[in-house]
Order: C-alpha cells, then sequence, then structure tokens
C-alpha cells in the first residue's frame, strides 16, 4: 500500500528498466529510485514529513514523477497544481492546502514570484530548470543529498492522504479531493486489469499530469506494473503518432478534442501505429463520428469514465469497443457501482437514474470543505451528479450531468443527447448545448457549433438535421458558430459560460 515503495522495488528487481522517456532522454527504475531519495533527503533536511503538503506547479517531466514518487515515500501530500491557472487562482488553493513547499518550471517563475510576494504559504520555492531563478532554491542542489531510502519518522498507513487534486471547477470554487494511499493503489489494479498492463508495456502519456487522468490513470498503474511512460511537455498531433511509431507504445489515454484534432490534421495511413493494443479516451463527451472514424482505420478506441474523487469507475473492454461504442463500459473490478433513481431504488434496463459509488476507490472527503462532502456522500455511497442508463448485458450508457440538465416548458432535457446527435453530422467538428432563460417556455436551448475547416451550414439546415432525430421540444431554438468553446482543464466544456455569453450579448443571438 506504500506508493512510494513501488519505485524503490522496481530498482531492485529491474534497475536498469526505462521507467520514464521524457523528450528523447531515457531513466532507469534505479535512476528515478536515486533520485527520488535525494529529493526525500532533501525535504526532510527542511523539517517537511508526514501530512506536510508538497505542490508543484510543473509541465509533464521526470521531476515531476520524481517529487511526486518522493512525496509518497515520506508520507508527505501532494498537491499537483494547474498551471493554466491565473496566478491568483492559484493563490486561492494555496491558501486552502497551505503547502509548506512549492517546485515550480522556470516557465512559471512570474507566477512563483507573485505567490512568494504574497508573503504566506510556502515557505520554500523550489525551481525546476538549467537556469533556476536567483531568488529561489534550485532543483540542481538535490543532486548533492542522500540517496540512502528514508526514513520517515511516522508510519504510512493505507487511510493516509496521499494526493489532494482540486478538481476543474465549472461551477463555483475548485475543491480539493482528498485522496488516500489506499485509493490510489485501488486504482492502479483497476487499470492493470483492464488494461491489461504487463512491464513490457510503453504508455503514452499526453494528459496534463497535474489532471488526475494523466496522473492516477495514465501514470502511476504503469510504474505498479514496473512498465514505462512517455512524458512530453506538450505533444503536437504529429509529434503524438511519431511518438507511437518511434517507441512502439501500445496503450494511450487522450482527450477526445485531441483525438479530433490528430484526424484533422494527420493522415494515419502514413505511421505505424501496430504496436498499439487499444487507444482508450474519456473526461469528456466523445462523439460516435468519431469512435467510428478510429474504428475504420482499424483503430479500436475504447472508453472509460471517471471523475477527480473517484478515479476511473467504469472501463468498456477492448473487444466490445465496436459493438458497444457509445457505452463507458461495465463497473471496475474494486469498487461497487450502482445507477438509482430519487428514491436510491436501483434502475432497470432503459430507465435513467445517478450513478453512485461505494468502495476503496473513492476520496476521503474535500480538503476544509466538511460540508461540501456531506452533500455528496450519503450513507456510504458518493453521489456523482452524472445521469446514465444500462441495457440488458449491463453496459452502462452516460446521458448528461444532473447540472447541466435544463427544464424547457415541463419538460427535461439532457444537452449530451442532442449533441451526440449533432456530432453524426459530418461537417460539425464540435458543439455545446446548453440551457438559456427564455420568457415564454423558461428556459430553452442554445447550440454553440464548431464547424470542420472549410464547411459551411446555416441554421436552418441544422434545424433540419435534428428534425425527426430529436423530439421537437429538443431542437435548440438559439445557434450560433464559434471557433472555439471554453473548457476547463481537464476539457469538460464551461456551460456556464456560455450561458453568461448568452445574457451579455442577446441581441447578438439568432
Amino acid at each position: 500500500m506504500h506508493i512510494g515503495d513501488w519505485i524503490r522495488k522496481w530498482s531492485y528487481f529491474t534497475p536498469r528498466k526505462t521507467a520514464i522517456i521524457q523528450e528523447g532522454k531515457r531513466f532507469s527504475y534505479q535512476e528515478l529510485n536515486n533520485q527520488c531519495n535525494r529529493i526525500c533527503s532533501f525535504l526532510l533536511s527542511k523539517g517537511i514529513s508526514k501530512a506536510d503538503r508538497v505542490a508543484i506547479l510543473a509541465y509533464n517531466s521526470n521531476e515531476f514523477i520524481e517529487i511526486y514518487f518522493a512525496t509518497s515515500k515520506i508520507g508527505a501530500i501532494f498537491v499537483p497544481l494547474n498551471w493554466r491557472m491565473a496566478a491568483n487562482e492559484i493563490a486561492e488553493i494555496l491558501d486552502d492546502c497551505s503547502p509548506q513547499i512549492l517546485f515550480f518550471d522556470q516557465e512559471f517563475e512570474e507566477t512563483a514570484l507573485i505567490l512568494k510576494e504574497r508573503g504566506e504559504s510556502p515557505e520554500f520555492f523550489v525551481s525546476i530548470g538549467e537556469n533556476g531563478c536567483e531568488w529561489s532554491m534550485k532543483y540542481s542542489q538535490i543532486d548533492g543529498y542522500s540517496i540512502r531510502e528514508p526514513n520517515p519518522p511516522e508510519e504510512i498507513a493505507p487511510e493516509d492522504p496521499h494526493i489532494i487534486i482540486y478538481t476543474s471547477g465549472t461551477t463555483g470554487a475548485p475543491k480539493g479531493a482528498i485522496l488516500s494511499n489506499m485509493k490510489t493503489f485501488f486504482n492502479a489494479l483497476n487499470a492493470n486489469i483492464f488494461f491489461k498492463l504487463t512491464p513490457n508495456d510503453v504508455f503514452l502519456v499526453s494528459r496534463p499530469l497535474f489532471h488526475s487522468g494523466g496522473l492516477l490513470i495514465n501514470s502511476t498503474p504503469v510504474f505498479y506494473k514496473g512498465a514505462t511512460v512517455i512524458l512530453k511537455r506538450r505533444f503536437s498531433t504529429h509529434e503524438y503518432l511519431k511518438a507511437i511509431e518511434k517507441y512502439k507504445v501500445t496503450l494511450a489515454e487522450p482527450a477526445a478534442t485531441f483525438l479530433n484534432f490528430v484526424l484533422k490534421e494527420c493522415d494515419l495511413s502514413k505511421y505505424d501505429l501496430s504496436s498499439l493494443k487499444c487507444i482508450f479516451t474519456g473526461g469528456e463527451r466523445v462523439g460516435l463520428n468519431l469512435l467510428k472514424e478510429y474504428h475504420e482505420r482499424s483503430i479500436a478506441l475504447s472508453q472509460l469514465f471517471g471523475m477527480t474523487e473517484t478515479s476511473t469507475l467504469t472501463w468498456l473492454p477492448t473487444e466490445d469497443a465496436f459493438e458497444k461504442a457509445g457505452s463507458v463500459g461495465k463497473p471496475v473490478f474494486h469498487g461497487d457501482l450502482r445507477i438509482v433513481n430519487r428514491e436510491s431504488q436501483d434502475i432497470g434496463p432503459g430507465e435513467t437514474g445517478e450513478i453512485v459509488v461505494s468502495g476503496p476507490i473513492l476520496m476521503s472527503g474535500y480538503w476544509n470543505r466538511p460540508e461540501k462532502t456531506a452533500e455528496v456522500m450519503k450513507n456510504g455511497w458518493f453521489h456523482t451528479g452524472d445521469l446514465a442508463t444500462i441495457d440488458d448485458e449491463g453496459f452502462i450508457y452516460v446521458i448528461d450531468r444532473i447540472a447541466d440538465t435544463y427544464i424547457s416548458g415541463g419538460e427535461n432535457i439532457h444537452p449530451a443527447e442532442i449533441e451526440r446527435v449533432l456530432l453524426t453530422n459530418p461537417k460539425i467538428f464540435d458543439v455545446a448545448v446548453y440551457g438559456v432563460p427564455d420568457e415564454k417556455w423558461g428556459e430553452s436551448g442554445k447550440a454553440s457549433i464548431i464547424l470542420k475547416d472549410g464547411e459551411i451550414m446555416t441554421f436552418e439546415d441544422i434545424r433540419d438535421f435534428l428534425n425527426g432525430k430529436i423530439g421537437k421540444f429538443k431542437i435548440p431554438k438559439h445557434f450560433e458558430f464559434v471557433n472555439e468553446l471554453p473548457r476547463t482543464a481537464s476539457g469538460k466544456i464551461k456551460r456556464n459560460v456560455l450561458s453568461k455569453q448568452f445574457e451579455q450579448n442577446k441581441s447578438k443571438v439568432c
């Protein structure tokens, strides 16, 4: 259950095995473990130990992984920060969790300096990079510390907090989900089962490590298995495909939006992708057209479903990826999942209910937010806020977020249902549907649409396309064509932002 100990054990069993490939440079498990131990020695020398928070503001890199596992070895709590946030937003998170130290990439020196000049937490700042920063400690200074295995003053228990990951916060301020060592361990076990991981696997990680998907679903299970992770600060679509070809990547789990851009910008036939066992995707809505286009190119594209508070909840097996396209699969092995109605009774096939979860994959709660924890935890079950149905074979289909549902003329309307239909149109690249105020119906729908390059449509074309495919009352009243959609760092559409824009620009809406 000791997460940091995984690296020590693999450095013993397979010391020369490649753990990380970063920008073409290889790091063995022995090198990774030695560096983790140096960081442990450094942290302990600064008085940082069990339950203290260690924050990081950095791109995907070997340093990120080194600090992550070093923190785990001494029982401190790892806090990855979203580098897409503004300095004042990050300051709010630091005020909430009060880390003792902040590691940051040189590229974020300006942000880090703003945080330092506030004169509050954290006490120590460490710059990652060749040159470092004049006013902070430098990561290279850690090279002088001992590589001996740390001897933490306190024992690390399975229930102890391991990580605090702040949710994207599509509505309201981000909340810090407390993830225990036990939760991380059982999530790794689930991933090993469904990814069918072996030590010979090579996992290409494109999601940011500050996100649960990049750190806990894509990376951590691979290190548990003693396999190899490929990291890069940022991938272009062409670089991504070249990496698969060059390193014989076996598994990948990019965002659906990225997979859309791959099809848009690349000719897949020009790359050797034969090493891939499967590509998984999740974390956002996945269009059936996207699944179909990859399947037509003989690439198995399968869905998974989860959230920060639970990590992976469901997995669609590769062998069912085509026949059950659109489904997020079945529940993970370690964890209990139900779909219930308002009376907390299990629904039957074809009915709609909320996904609730129990078991060792659950967060411990929200940091400093007992009232928010109580809102989602009821009788031992975590209420996800996601609506879903289930078929006769037990495969789950996520419909929408309860919070995204709007009521028009007394009818509940699920935006994701409309979006799925619109995404079957070959001219549409992406779309967001959301409710806006309506004097007659209370609320009506609006669709913000991104067309594929070179395509032209009119609002009437879209209405004609939807007619007969969904009930007339579900067809949005308003439409607009846009170049991009506001998203959280995890790829979720910020519908609240779009709704506010509607309020501010009523006169411009068709």
